[in-house]
Order: structure tokens, then sequence, then C-alpha cells
């Protein structure tokens, strides 16, 4: 295991990390303040956590109600 997480550049995935968990947070935050979404909010909080770059994306795009 430890051989297998040596060969991985973390310089290189580090930024993408970081730059998705600062989206997620934002997200997640985003969320929890509105009112209202396009569809249950507790479900959407588990499509940000638990799809990955994608979740956050899909909330911004799709699950924010821009009333």
């Amino acid at each position: 295991m430890n051989e297998l997480l040596n060969g991985i550049p973390w310089g290189a995935f580090a930024p993408i990390i970081v730059l998705q968990l600062i989206l997620m947070i934002i997200a997640l935050v985003s969320c929890i303040k509105e009112e209202k979404t396009n569809g249950p909010k507790w479900l959407w909080i588990l499509v940000i956590l638990f799809i990955g770059i994608i979740g956050p994306v899909l909330y911004f795009v799709v699950g924010r109600r821009n009333d």
C-alpha cells in the first residue's frame, strides 16, 4: 500500500483536491443558507458530499432556485 501511495505525483493532484474541497464547502454553505432549493435540501447535501466534484457543480447549476 505504501508503494502505491509513493508512486502518485502529489504535486499535480494536491491543487485539484484543495479546489474540490473549497468548492464542496462553498456549495454546502450555500445550500444550508438557501431557504428553498429545487428538490429536498437533504438530498442536495448528500449529492454535494458524495458525488465528488460533479455534485457541487450540479447543485450550483440545477439545485439553486433563482426566485
